[in-house]
């Protein structure tokens, strides 16, 4: 188990040598190591990073990120049976979390995740929620909340990165035409902006709204008792639908969201 801080002191032997021997032996060497790497917020500005993007762009690895109990079982038994190297992420906020999010809870047999493939983890019909890691409590609790206000939030938790199956979210976009992406990695530069792209190409013509990112500040982490103003926090994904995708009738918002916040904090370096 490795802090993602230190991932950067095993730069060569991560991102040249595991993600690279398998296929530079055209198959005959064999790589099944994972590494397990924890991120995201609780420790501050040096234990709190998010190094997803990085590891995406690096070819030979598969990407890895449960965001519930019964994932991480599943998930860590998947990429432990195969020959492929594996980067499996931990959110560092959850390590504490029961599971509240599958029904019936982690299974005490041994059980796998299908590789790649998100999970929807509530239906709804009128905007598209997709999460990477601990965000996705945030999102199922914005679409409790946008339901107050008539609006029905499907909500899909990505859990893989590479490999990662489009099927599942692309069907998705097309039946509500609107979609907001959200984790814990700073928003410039992060992977949620690949996966934009990809639903942007995909399914441009279902589209009834700019497919709409919601990130972590582009600064350092702050220490703990300031996380909520820099982590995505279900105001932001709210209030990022009313501004950008879906005004809501009788809903005033409650942190700045508009395109216009979007130049501004680019303008500024945040």
């Amino acid at each position: 188990l490795m802090y993602c801080d230190f991932m950067g002191r095993a730069g060569d032997e991560i991102f040249n040598q595991m993600a690279k021997w398998q296929a530079m032996s055209a198959g005959v060497l064999k790589m099944p190591l994972v590494l397990r790497v924890s991120v995201g917020s609780k420790y501050g500005a040096q234990h709190s990073q998010d190094w997803t993007a990085l590891v995406a762009h690096i070819p030979g690895l598969q990407v890895m990120f449960p965001a519930t109990p019964y994932d991480a079982k599943g998930m860590l038994s998947l990429a432990l049976r195969g020959s492929d190297p594996v980067i499996f992420f931990e959110s560092q906020r959850l390590y504490s979390e029961t599971e509240t999010v599958v029904a019936g809870g982690v299974p005490v047999d041994y059980y796998e995740v299908p590789l790649g493939e998100p999970a929807i983890r509530r239906e709804g019909s009128d905007v598209t929620i997709i999460t990477i890691g601990a965000t996705l409590y945030v999102a199922l609790a914005a679409a409790q909340e946008l339901e107050q206000y008539g609006i029905s939030a499907e909500v899909i938790d990505a859990r893989f990165i590479n490999p990662l199956n489009y099927e599942t979210i692309i069907g998705s976009v097309r039946k509500t035409g609107r979609v907001i992406l959200s984790s814990e990695a700073c928003e410039r530069g992060s992977f949620l902006h690949t996966m934009a792209s990809n639903i942007s190409q995909l399914a441009f013509d279902a589209l009834d709204g700019p497919v709409t990112v919601v990130g972590a500040r582009n600064w350092i982490t702050p220490p703990v008792e300031l996380e909520e103003a820099f982590f995505p926090q279900k105001e932001w994904i709210i209030d990022s639908i009313h501004e950008r995708l879906l005004p809501i009738a009788g809903y005033v918002p409650r942190t700045r969201q508009a395109t216009s916040e979007i130049q501004r904090r680019n303008k500024r370096g945040i």
